[in-house]
């Protein structure tokens, strides 16, 4: 005799199969996230046409008369620390086994901003010798946003966005951290920091630090203040755990070769909210600021490539490129290096 249902059985089997019917829409749903990871993944390691050559190769810090930068070329190579003669920025690069999401090197010292895997995904500022082998790691807690390394390659600095991932707007906050590779201190939080501001302690809660360039002397540095929405150049001194600010309205410092001069960018009247900046140098000494040839808003810590010329990064097909522009003011920006971020030149 076949059994028939009792009032409690339908309900049951009712959610039995709402059950089954959600396990295989979530089976579907990998299937589909794995298929899709699987074309991405395969898609970087497929060279796009026209995009620069990048092939694995030794890369060190010690090779003089070498660019090093991001590579962001589709490809293998891609997110690699790479190198090209300062001579041929154009031609084939070579990449090193070294993923960053922000590099910087000087006098035989790198530093790469990175992702970690696990379970709980982050980030971390990793020391490299001269042949870019690790040799210490620091937590870092938010997405790497600038790196520096000293001229003499003897201290090095970052900085994190914990919240928020844009400078253009307010809504953000970061961190900032400098470590004396000799003597092994690490100032984990510039905002530890005293400030003083025409000439007086100035304490707020909204004190954010980022964009750190330094002096020859691996004492003194400059970077970004953003306090009560404005923003200010700051002069630092590591022994004595002071700042002081020295002009308003400037971002993300980068000392001159000689100490005399800062690229920075500065927020100009009338241009858009999201693109707000232009490039500008300041003579230390006289306290003139100069708008240099780039009218694009460039959101970058620029780099002196030499005591004529600066690189930067502007958004490009692939992520970014490099641009160069003369420092003087005149001339115009040109294309240094495509599918390119983060540049550092071995001297």
């Amino acid at each position: 005799m076949r059994a028939s249902l009792t009032p409690t059985d339908a309900p049951l089997r009712a959610r039995l199969l709402a059950l089954a019917l959600a396990v295989a829409v979530l089976a579907a749903v990998a299937v589909v996230a794995t298929v899709r990871a699987a074309d991405r993944a395969a898609e970087k390691d497929r060279a796009q046409p026209g995009e620069p050559a990048a092939h694995a190769g030794e890369v060190t810090l010690r090779q003089p008369g070498r660019l090093l930068f991001r590579n962001l070329a589709w490809g293998p190579q891609r997110d690699r620390v790479s190198a090209v003669p300062l001579t041929a920025t154009s031609g084939p690069r070579t990449s090193a086994p070294r993923d960053c999401l922000r590099f910087h090197a000087a006098a035989g010292t790198g530093v790469c901003l990175r992702a970690t895997g696990g379970v709980v995904p982050g980030h971390e500022a990793v020391l490299l010798d001269a042949r870019l082998r690790p040799v210490r790691a620091f937590p870092v807690p938010g997405t790497p946003t600038r790196a520096r390394v000293s001229p003499s390659g003897r201290l090095v600095a970052w900085t994190v966005f914990v919240s928020g991932d844009s400078y253009a707007g307010g809504a953000f906050s970061t961190r900032t951290a400098v470590y004396d590779t000799r003597g092994g201190t690490l100032h984990s939080d510039l905002e530890r920091f005293a400030v003083l501001k025409d000439g007086r302690r100035h304490r707020a809660a909204d004190h954010n630090f980022w964009g750190v360039t330094f002096a020859a002397d691996d004492s003194r540095f400059y970077a970004t203040l953003a306090t009560g929405g404005r923003t200010y150049l700051v002069a630092g001194d590591l022994a004595s755990r002071t700042m002081r600010t020295l002009r308003e309205n400037v971002e993300c410092p980068s000392l001159s070769p000689d100490g005399t001069r800062v690229a920075f960018k500065k927020r100009v009247a009338g241009a858009s909210a999201d693109a707000p900046w232009r490039l500008h140098v300041l003579d230390l000494r006289t306290g003139r600021e100069s708008a240099l040839a780039e009218r694009r808003s460039v959101d970058d810590q620029a780099l002196w490539l030499d005591d004529r010329t600066l690189l930067y990064a502007l958004p490009g097909d692939f992520g970014a490129d490099l641009w160069s522009t003369p420092t003087a003011g005149g001339g115009a920006p040109r294309m240094a290096v495509r599918s390119a971020a983060s540049p550092a030149v071995t001297g």
